[in-house]
């Protein structure tokens, strides 16, 4: 099944503040329509959240409602052995990400809704586990936020490892913004680093911090659903989804607050206002914020030849206006936007896969891979 769609470049609106600073230096370009073809690799999934490519061409994906779906050579296996799920609201299976070392010692790690531990309901967790004839074999449960919640809001969650071989992974704030993001004792409204077996690294910021969470990395986010390391630089990006307006691109950094929701370009959604201050000393701005939200999911680096004129760009898929946005940076500030494949429906995830090309989730549809036109 193929679709042909065109790239139309929009030029970013102004906004107020200090966002005039940000965005002044973005320059408004002239449209330009490029021709794409978009090739549906697996069809029939609900809401696939994630996916990866497997050294011998196969892939595994992640149905939020539960199911790991192993793709090979055009034959979809449900995976066995998947830990129980919690499923409620934007909770359920999420991310999932293969060990740099995967090759050698074959661990691939697991994001998802989990209602062990303390309370009713249920927070985020992230897993480990091996791959044995479609099997889910010597699972370790690496991590467990608490406590649980009934709460089916801003679960995260995105994994990824850094140049080190350091676990990183999201949980957004649960919905309870004056009460998770700004205290490192709780969990929830953070960026997690962890050894790649689970164990803390002694240099976390926060590991001498009485009380602390000492697994938190970051904090003061609200729910980053993008999660990339930067090639170029080994750095960890994230986006995160703001309230109405607000979403962020944050680049990850030692023990710093990103200052939600003390400090916020976005507004409640029933249009009143929770803060009147977009900076304060001692929180980070960020490297890009979105007005209005598109309700940012999934992050990819290009760096791929396949796609020479989008090489040190970002992709990333938007839920709310159901297209791919191409981000062009320069010197880590980004000058153009442009709107992909508008229309393709609910964009939960987008990959540059060890192949080289783009893959795309898109809910109701499927895992869409992205083939230049020569």
């Amino acid at each position: 099944m193929k679709t042909i769609f065109s790239l139309l470049s929009i030029p970013l609106i102004s906004f107020m503040s200090c966002a005039q600073q940000i965005e002044s230096e973005i320059k408004a370009e002239t449209p330009v329509t490029i021709n794409y073809t978009t090739e549906v690799i697996v069809s029939d999934l609900n809401i696939p959240w994630s996916m990866v490519l497997l050294p011998d061409g196969s892939m595994l994906i992640t149905e939020k409602t539960g199911e790991i779906i192993h793709f090979k050579n055009g034959v979809k296996t449900n995976i066995e052995g998947v830990p129980e799920i919690y499923l409620r609201g934007q909770g359920g299976l999420m991310d999932l990400e293969l060990h740099p070392n995967y090759e050698n010692n074959g661990w691939i790690y697991i994001s998802y809704a989990s209602s062990e531990g303390e309370g009713d309901g249920g927070n985020t967790a992230i897993l480990r586990a091996k791959l044995s004839n479609n099997t889910l074999v010597e699972k370790q449960l690496l991590y467990k936020a608490g406590p649980n919640t009934k709460s089916g809001q801003h679960w995260g969650s995105r994994i990824e490892f850094d140049n080190e071989g350091y676990l990183y992974f999201s949980i957004g704030d649960r919905g309870k913004r004056d009460v998770n993001p700004q205290d490192i004792t709780r969990d929830c409204g953070k960026i997690y680093r962890l050894n790649d077996d689970g164990s803390i690294p002694e240099d976390n910021p926060f590991i001498n911090t009485e009380n602390a969470k000492t697994a938190i990395y970051s904090y003061g986010h609200r729910n980053p659903q993008g999660m990339i390391k930067n090639p170029q630089t080994g750095a960890i990006w994230i986006n995160e989804h703001g309230p109405q307006g607000g979403d962020e691109i944050n680049i990850i950094q030692k023990g710093k607050n990103f200052g939600w929701p003390v400090i916020s370009y976005g507004i409640n959604y029933d249009g009143t206002t929770f803060t009147d201050i977009t900076e304060k000393e001692g929180m980070e701005q960020p490297l890009f914020y979105w007005v209005p939200s598109i309700a940012p999911n999934g992050m990819t680096f290009i760096s791929s030849e396949i796609y020479p004129d989008w090489k040190g760009n970002i992709l990333v898929g938007s839920l709310k206006f159901e297209y791919i946005e191409r981000l062009v940076l320069e010197n880590d500030k980004v000058i153009k936007r442009e709107k992909l494949f508008e229309g393709i429906g609910r964009v939960r995830n987008v990959l540059q896969a060890p192949d080289g090309y783009i893959y795309a989730a898109i809910e109701g549809l499927g895992i869409v891979k992205i083939i230049p036109e020569n």
